[in-house]
């Protein structure tokens, strides 16, 4: 696990569920075969609203002309119940496919956070303000883990992140097999 994740934001808002982070038109894919797995990164967020995408300068596109399938951005800001909606484990695959690193929100629905964790995709931190009133899509932070801080700068402000706790280890190892394997759960 990084302990320091730099770069670029996009900032979302409330009630993101999987269906917005990648619509089931594009489960045909497969993760497992790597021209597949970049499908995945390509329809990232393409479900979004436009009036929740790009938040808060109004909609700005997730992906740009020069890499269609791996968005400028490293980090997503979230508001409330962030990955609601379907057990969809390709929600956090089509993120990571894309680039993100992390994502930083209020609150999860709890089945986005433990696929995030389980596979190893990407962090689901959480906030302890309300970050997508704060921060704007394009602004360049950097997420301290160990320090549990935001820092965004471009505007030189600085948030307290919630710890990832117990989760740690399962981080640490790349996802919840590692994890087992690890500690002699499996062979």
């Amino acid at each position: 696990m990084e302990n320091i994740i730099k770069g670029k934001v996009f900032v979302l808002g409330d009630n993101i569920d999987t269906d917005q982070i990648i619509p089931a038109e594009y489960l045909t894919y497969n993760p497992a075969i790597p021209a597949e797995y970049k499908m995945f990164g390509k329809f990232a967020l393409c479900g979004v609203p436009p009036a929740q995408a790009g938040l808060p300068k109004g909609h700005i596109p997730f992906h740009d002309a020069t890499d269609e399938f791996i968005s400028p951005y490293r980090i997503i800001i979230g508001g409330k119940n962030f990955g609601c909606g379907s057990s969809r484990e390709h929600a956090p695959i089509a993120l990571a496919a894309a680039g993100i690193q992390a994502v930083v929100a209020e609150f999860y629905a709890r089945i986005f956070y433990r696929n995030s964790i389980n596979g190893g995709y990407l962090l689901p931190i959480e906030s302890k303000k309300r970050l997508v009133d704060e921060i704007c899509t394009g602004d360049e932070v950097t997420i301290d883990i160990g320090a549990g801080l935001l820092t965004n700068h471009t505007t030189g402000d600085k948030w307290e992140l919630a710890p990832l706790g117990e989760v740690v280890p399962i981080i640490e190892s790349g996802g919840i097999f590692n994890y087992a394997k690890k500690v002699g759960m499996l062979k």
